[in-house]
C-alpha cells in the first residue's frame, strides 16, 4: 500500500513534455474544489537524487501552487524514466 507525505512543492520537478498538456481552465476549477474541500487525491512523484519527479497530477500540483501552498500530498511510486 502507498504511503501519502506531504512534500515541499519546490522538491518537485515537472517535465517539460508533462507542462505542455498544463491546461489553465483545469487547474482553477481544480483550486476551486481544494478550497472547498482540500486536496483530495495525492500526486505520483518518484524519487530522483534529492528532488522528485512528477509522475501524475500536474492540475493538481499548479492548483496547489496558485492556492499558495507549500507543501502537497503525495505517494511516492516506482515509475520508470521517460
Amino acid at each position: 500500500m502507498l504511503k501519502r507525505q506531504m512534500l515541499a512543492i519546490q522538491d518537485i520537478y515537472v517535465p517539460v513534455k508533462r507542462r505542455q498538456t498544463l491546461d489553465p481552465k483545469k487547474v482553477e476549477a481544480l483550486a476551486e474544489s481544494m478550497l472547498a474541500q482540500g486536496q483530495e487525491a495525492p500526486v505520483l512523484v518518484r524519487p530522483d537524487g534529492k528532488r522528485f519527479v512528477l509522475v501524475e497530477g500536474l492540475h493538481r500540483l499548479e492548483a496547489c501552487k496558485a492556492l499558495g501552498e507549500t507543501t502537497v500530498s503525495a505517494y511516492l511510486v516506482q515509475a520508470r524514466q521517460h
